[in-house]
């Protein structure tokens, strides 16, 4: 009974606990380290709104004590959140505690941190956040604070690709005109002339082709013949793989029927039959 009555009352100390500012101090330096302005911060009324020109120096010190004993204590966590009450944007700086509560923060405008919003010609709100797993948590309004106007962010090399592209437009060639009807002609002419030519010596001479459709020689003349329809195929309706393959296949027997074929030509010649 009595050890039950001791973690009540413990609970009861750490749920009245909070956490207080002790000393809470800043300073506006130059690079050369003369001091434009240096203040106490009053917890219950803002000071006359901090400015930092683009060189300058902030230099916030404070301490934080427990209310009821004033002894030091480290808060689990501690921010100092800036504010941009007009736009909306925010930026969380943590900030460093010794074990003892005391804290100093450093506002560098030569270098600034990252979690510094964006800034136009408004004020930003600059506020104190506590919070810890054995104290009531705590929040306070330190002073508004002009820093220089950011500058414009260079554009990511990707930027275009997330804007609206312009409409293609596609540009055709216009219809190749045809020849002349006579120059067509002419050139046609000239394709046939040479076939023309042979059949005019072929009826001079004649054609003598024996045993053409012998059993020996005709299975060559239609392999022959049948490449020449592959050709056309290939030229109407068929790939180049097709080609390939087909004229691959015909490729076999027309070895072996153009074998016969020049054997029995040399029995023809030699008068064996």
């Amino acid at each position: 009974m009595v050890w039950q009555f001791s973690w009540l009352l413990l609970a009861a100390t750490v749920q009245a606990a909070s956490l207080s500012l002790q000393s809470p101090r800043f300073t506006i330096s130059t690079p050369d380290a003369t001091q434009l302005r240096s203040d106490t911060l009053s917890l219950t009324k803002k000071p006359e709104p901090l400015t930092l020109g683009p060189t300058d120096t902030l230099k916030l010190t404070f301490q934080i004590t427990e209310s009821d004993e004033g002894k030091g204590v480290q808060p689990h966590q501690t921010f100092l959140r800036f504010y941009d009450k007009a736009s909306g944007e925010e930026g969380i700086q943590p900030v460093r505690v010794t074990p003892g509560g005391k804290a100093k923060f450093e506002l560098n405008m030569a270098r600034p941190p990252a979690s510094i919003p964006p800034t136009t010609h408004n004020p930003l709100e600059v506020s104190l956040i506590l919070g810890s797993f054995v104290h009531a948590p705590a929040q306070y309004d330190l002073f508004d604070l002009y820093l220089p106007a950011s500058h414009t962010p260079a554009e990511h090399p990707d930027e275009a690709s997330f804007h609206v592209l312009p409409t293609i437009k596609h540009t055709f060639r216009p219809e190749q005109k045809s020849p002349p009807q006579f120059v067509s002609a002419v050139f046609a002419a000239t394709v046939l002339l040479p076939w023309l030519v042979l059949i005019g010596l072929w009826s001079k001479i004649g054609i003598k082709v024996p045993n053409l459709f012998s059993l020996s020689i005709i299975p060559f003349t239609a392999l022959l013949g049948a490449f020449e329809v592959l050709l056309v195929w290939y030229w109407v309706d068929l790939k180049l793989g097709q080609v390939l393959l087909y004229g691959g296949i015909l490729a076999i027997p027309t070895v072996f029927a153009g074998k016969q074929a020049l054997y029995a030509t040399g029995e023809w010649r030699a008068g064996r039959k």
